[in-house]
């Protein structure tokens, strides 16, 4: 009757498990549900369209040496691999957590000589010395009946979401910083172009205005001021050689190369980047989907939650059932009916003391509200970036139009006074004057256009651009 009595308890309380805590789903609170969150960017101009942006954002501007460069960078860079030895930890975690729900066995076997304490006989003659052995095989199983095991589970299935998530943050950041070291070197060779013809004309109009001075056809002041213009235009050139030159560095860095491995090739890059389209930004659905950052927070509320599953279970008994055989005795009865033991039944831990329980109960929801509080900052802060960057793309396409028009009427005034002084009716110099304006108005649209660079990084780098999603890749 008590077999039958136990087996119809244990059928009970098999009947009635649960997996207890929270299940998880998305808050609806959360900010990624407000409808601002959802549509069209509040900031997106003329010049960007709603289109999804490519998995290989880089590839817009048409540029086989970028390409190669952010390539190699995601082979070879050192937060990357860091980034995947963290994906690689979070995975084993997470196979070790799965093996929690197989059975579970052990062995042991061990001989000695021994002899007990003759006190401990409650005898005054010495036991005999004797060797004896124990050995034997247990197997148990965790029921796992109130889901504390697939709580566990499912929060580190959660945490190893979230390192794909951190790995594929790395790997935009390595592609931006890839794609923005690059874009300095080019722009600094295209500035160091541009300003080394501003500075063979200054010295052309230094020798003109020495000629006129010895003709008593111009003020001797008028030498020091074009003298004092060359020597400051000339000052520039030193930190433009070494932006292009650290950006090269920056690139090696990323690639895990040290600085002796910089490619010095990269140093005949002479023009910026240039869009080969109109810029794709997507809307703000889009957005909160493809930003690793808002996954791995996502991902990482997901696993706080199901931890509170974890705490929840420990309120509740941890039922196990066992068997266990072996042979424990004097090695000369190995085997014998008198050495051979074996067991089978069920284990049952219940700690009666709730408080410390229901205090980690509290911690672990604590947690998740922090963590639900990160996820919605992560949102706001993406959304955000990606308004600023617009914001910024807008103000430098419009100064860079503003400079273009600019560039074309200087161009136009120095075409229009060459021809002047190739009939006579003017001076060189005032001709001279002219191109320099011109090549003054290039040097702004070389500044415009890097910065229009930075603005284009930034903006990718905000939209979170990089790969298709790989939020189930393990």
């Amino acid at each position: 009757m008590v077999r039958w009595a136990c087996f119809l308890i244990l059928a009970a309380m098999l009947g009635g498990c649960t997996t207890v805590g929270p299940d998880y789903h998305l808050p609806a609170a959360a900010t990624i549900n407000a409808p601002g969150a959802q549509g069209d960017f509040l900031s997106a101009v003329a010049v960007t369209k709603a289109e999804p942006l490519p998995d290989h954002w880089w590839k817009l501007y048409n540029d086989p040496v970028l390409d190669g460069l952010i390539a190699k960078a995601l082979e070879a860079n050192t937060d990357l691999r860091v980034a995947e030895a963290n994906l690689q930890h979070s995975l084993a975690l997470l196979d070790a957590r799965g093996a929690s729900r197989e059975i579970q066995g052990s062995l042991n076997a061990e001989t000695s000589y021994a002899q007990r304490s003759a006190e401990a006989e409650l005898q005054h003659v010495q036991p005999p010395t004797r060797q004896i052995y124990n050995a034997g095989v247990a197997v148990s199983y965790d029921l796992d009946l109130f889901g504390g095991l697939r709580r566990g589970i499912e929060a580190a299935s959660a945490d190893t979401e979230a390192a794909v998530a951190a790995r594929d943050l790395v790997r935009v950041n390595v592609a931006a910083e890839t794609a923005r070291a690059y874009a300095d070197a080019c722009n600094s060779g295209f500035q160091i172009d541009v300003l080394g013809r501003s500075i063979a004309l200054q010295k052309k109009g230094l020798h003109l205005t020495g000629v006129l001075i010895r003709f008593g056809r111009a003020a001797p002041y008028e030498l020091d001021h074009r003298q004092a213009a060359l020597e400051s235009s000339q000052a520039r050139l030193p930190r433009l050689a070494a932006r292009q030159r650290n950006a090269l560095f920056r690139i090696a860095a990323l690639q895990g190369g040290t600085p002796d491995q910089a490619d010095m090739g990269l140093l005949g890059c002479r023009h910026p980047l240039e869009l080969a389209q109109v810029l794709p930004v997507g809307d703000g659905q889009a957005l909160l989907r493809r930003r690793p950052d808002i996954r791995m927070a996502e991902r990482r509320l997901a696993a706080s939650i199901a931890r509170i599953g974890v705490e929840t279970a420990a309120l509740y008994p941890d039922i196990r059932l066992g068997a266990s055989a072996g042979s424990t005795g004097a090695a000369a009865d190995f085997l014998s009916p008198l050495t051979n033991r074996f067991g089978f039944g069920p284990l049952i831990s219940w700690t009666l003391n709730r408080h410390a329980a229901r205090a980690r109960i509290a911690a672990a929801q604590a947690q998740s509200s922090a963590d639900l509080a990160t996820f919605d900052g992560v949102v706001v802060k993406a959304l955000r970036e990606v308004e600023t960057a617009l914001n910024s793309y807008a103000a430098g396409i419009d100064q860079q139009q503003g400079l273009e028009r600019a560039r074309a009427e200087a161009e136009r005034v120095a075409q229009r006074t060459m021809q002047l002084r190739r009939g006579g009716k003017i001076a060189e110099l005032p001709a001279l004057e002219a191109e320099r304006d011109l090549v003054t108005a290039e040097q702004a649209v070389a500044e415009s256009r890097a910065a229009m660079n930075e603005d284009q990084i930034a903006l990718f780098l905000a939209l979170g651009g990089g790969w298709a999603s790989t939020s189930g890749e393990k």
